[in-house]
């Protein structure tokens, strides 16, 4: 009888640790979600996925170079799909140095937001944080879906098909 209120108690901290969790994970909002991640939880301060660390090689739209911050959400999803409140920062480089700050582009695990397109809200900033494109945009969905299976994330491989 007391193991089954233990479990209870346990049980019922974790969904009120979930609840606090969320409740603190910004809106879709572009202006919102810039804030989150420029102050609140400084997105270069996140890690890299180990087969995705640092500056890397990269290809249009995104540019030539880029490097990719991930959330503890993102790096503690082991499969997909990645857990809801997951952040993915992609900081878009037109030079090999990581000096030519050219957009930054976001991926955030939004529960209920996009369906579709694996629940994904995407925004493109200028560097200085002007949202370009947000939402739904239908380039990044088409061009992602390629890598549904994926969780349409493209430089994390959760080993899918293996």
């Amino acid at each position: 009888m007391k193991t089954r209120w233990i479990l209870a108690a346990v049980a019922v901290l974790m969904f009120i640790g979930i609840g606090v969790v969320n409740a603190m994970m910004p809106a879709p909002n572009p202006d919102k979600l810039w804030r989150f991640i420029t102050h609140e939880s400084a997105y270069d301060t996140w890690g890299f996925w180990g087969d995705h660390e640092g500056l890397q090689s990269g290809a249009a739209p995104h540019g030539p170079y880029h490097k990719v911050y991930v959330n503890k959400r993102g790096l503690y999803s082991m499969t997909a799909p990645a857990q809801y409140g997951t952040l993915i920062v992609k900081e878009n480089y037109g030079d090999e140095m990581g000096k030519d700050l050219k957009a930054v582009t976001v991926m955030y695990k939004v529960r209920g937001y996009n369906p579709e397109a694996g629940d994904w809200y995407w925004v493109k900033y200028s560097p200085k944080g002007v949202a370009e494109t947000y939402g739904r945009p239908q380039g990044c969905i088409n061009c992602h879906a390629s890598l549904a299976d994926n969780d349409y994330i493209m430089v994390h491989d959760f080993g899918v098909g293996k």
